[in-house]
């Protein structure tokens, strides 16, 4: 990881076009995307979590056998929730750059970034009980 020139350590090394990729070739991007990930691995609990779950999700996609359509709705429910939960780290640790005293709209939509995850949490609940339901039942 580099450090940019306000030394946050983001990956990025500053620069008009550094933000959204442009001048980059693939492999660059992705590496910046592969350095998100690690940090949010490192530093977010609920991202480790959520990785462990879907591991034991897909776990049980291969105990289960359902059918591949079930397979691809879990899949595709886990790898959702991941994605919030990067966005909503981002946006959580960008605020708390941005506004590091306490503000009432910052804890707000830190909060709704946070619900946000929580209602795919309870989308992935309720897919799960469905396959179960027409796997088992």
């Amino acid at each position: 990881m580099t450090v940019d020139d306000e030394g946050t350590g983001s990956g990025h090394t500053g620069g008009p076009d550094a933000d959204i990729g442009k001048g980059h070739g693939q492999f660059r991007r992705a590496r910046f995307a592969w350095n998100g990930l690690t940090e949010s691995w490192r530093t977010e609990q609920s991202f480790r979590t959520e990785v462990l779950c879907m591991v034991v999700a897909v776990g049980g996609l291969a105990w289960l056998r359902p059918a591949p359509v079930w397979w691809a709705l879990v899949i595709l429910a886990c790898m959702t929730i991941l994605a919030a939960e990067l966005l909503n780290s981002a946006l959580e640790r960008l605020a708390d750059r941005l506004h590091p005293e306490r503000h009432e709209d910052v804890g707000a939509a830190k909060d709704m970034a946070a619900g946000g995850v929580f209602v795919l949490v309870i989308g992935a609940t309720l897919l799960a009980a469905l396959m179960l339901w027409d796997t088992l039942g």
